[in-house]
Formats: C-alpha cells, structure tokens, sequence
C-alpha cells in the first residue's frame, strides 16, 4: 500500500507543477502581450521613418517630394507581405499621422493594417514599402474611421514616379495619393481596394491608454517622447509646420470663438439729453 501510494504521489507531483506552471503563464498571458505589442509598435513607428526617408530621398520620387508638402496626412506601411496576411492575402500594419489644419503641427502616429488579396507586386517580389498621402480632409477623416477599402470608401489614385512627372501631379484632385516601392523599383503596386484598419492593440499599448484614432487626431492627446523622431522627420520632408486652413480635426468650435461685433457694429448709445 505504501508503495502504491508512492508511485502516486511521483505522478501526480509533476502534473500538478505543469497545471500549476500554466496557471501562471495563463495570468502574466496578457502582461506578456501587451509587452509585445508596445514593442512592435516602437519598430514599426521607426521602420515608417526609414520608410519616409528613402522615400523622399529617392531621385525619382519628385512627385512625391512636391506633393507632401500639401498633404493633410501621411500614412506609412514600411513592409507589406506577399501571401502574409489573413487567408493567405498580402499585407502588413502601417502608421498614420496628421497635421493640425490651424498649427501645421504633426500629430499621432496611429496604427493600422492595411490589407488585400492582390496588390501586384513586383515579378518574383515579396514584400514591399507603401506611402499614403491624405491631400484633403475626406481623406483624413476616411483614415480615421475603424476601417476603410481604398478606392471605395475614399478617392484613389496611384502617384506619378520618374524623374520629371512632379509635373502630372498638379492636376491631381483626389483624397488619397499611393507611392509604393519593391525589390527597390518604385511604383507598380497597386493598393486599390485594399482595406486599412485600425490596429487597437497597437495603440493602446503604444500610449498606455485607451485610445482611438479620434482621440489622437481630434482630442489631441499627448504624445510620446519616441514619437519624436518620425514627426520630426514627416514635418522635415512636409516643408516644416504649415497650416492647412480649417481642417476636420479643427472644426471643435467654442463658444467663445463666436464673431462678436465689432465696434462699428456696435449700436450707437443715445446720448443726448432728453429735453426740457
């Protein structure tokens, strides 16, 4: 009898340290990942900037380089993936800032993934860098919503590349502009139809709240110092701070920012003295 219940006991000793060590792992599960996630966000926001800089650095991309400079926002998806994505679709994750149409100043970056089932890539191509540029408010506002499809939901047009097509690029009128590069050729990828989503566990790890894209373009929440290098980099290739009129993200009126008349609409006091 001792000896069975010895036997037993060296059982039942190392199931209960596996069910106890998964116990465990279960609770610090979410702890883990929303490590994981912070991080992913940190590289993807310094991968965008490399992005942007091999953009607009590019000799070819003098489009590019003229139509930044007037876009309201700037959405970056620094490795899009053949074959990578949900149900075997290609795609990857990007970041989106925005300039504030009153200041010029950037703000964000907010996360996203962009997706599609074909995006044409490059023969014998399997990743690729794809940069959305915002050129109107419908554009910006698109972007903010919880998920967008690029040439349904918003305006759509692939961006000249080449040297001497900055000039094609004038009688541009649509919301959003692509650039995209593989297998370091610029252009021929095609994002339309493509779906942009936001990416919530991104964000809310990145600001440790949280948080929609409404709340970082429109409520203007605080960003973080390791922002600071992408923004300064998108307000470097932009032109610097320039304000954009009365964008979306600005309409928030006040009271106290109602017209109030001015002193030659004043009416006049009657200040003559009654008679006697």
């Amino acid at each position: 009898m001792k000896g069975w219940h010895s036997r037993m006991m060296t059982k039942v000793a190392p199931a209960a340290v596996i069910v106890f060590t998964l116990a465990v792992l279960g609770a610090f599960a979410p702890v883990f990942a929303e490590a994981d996630d912070a991080m992913n966000a940190r590289h993807l926001v310094e991968r965008a900037q490399q992005t942007l800089e091999t953009f607009s650095q590019a000799p070819e991309m003098e489009a590019f380089r003229n139509l930044v400079k007037d876009a309201r926002g700037v959405f970056i998806a620094p490795q899009i993936l053949k074959g990578a994505f949900i149900f075997g679709a290609s795609g990857g994750s990007g970041v989106f800032v925005a300039r504030d149409g009153l200041t010029g100043r950037w703000l964000g970056p907010a996360f996203y993934t962009i997706g599609s089932a074909s995006f044409g890539f490059q023969i014998g191509g399997s990743a690729s860098e794809v940069v959305l540029l915002a050129m109107t408010d419908r554009g910006v506002n698109a972007l903010l919503e919880s998920s967008i499809k690029l040439g349904v939901d918003v305006g759509l047009a692939a961006g000249p590349v080449g040297i001497g097509a900055a000039a094609s690029s004038a009688n541009l009128s649509v919301d959003i502009v692509s650039f995209s590069r593989s297998k370091g050729l610029f252009g021929g990828i095609s994002v339309d139809g493509a779906v942009v989503k936001t990416r919530s566990s991104l964000n809310d790890a990145y600001y440790g709240a949280i948080v929609t894209p409404a709340d970082i373009f429109r409520k203007r929440i605080a960003g973080i110092p390791h922002s600071a290098g992408l923004l300064a980099m998108v307000s470097s290739v932009a032109g610097g701070n320039k304000p954009v009129g009365q964008s979306m993200i600005n309409q928030e009126k006040k009271a106290e920012d109602v017209a109030k008349p001015t002193e030659e609409e004043k009416p006049e006091s009657d200040s003559t003295p009654p008679e006697e």
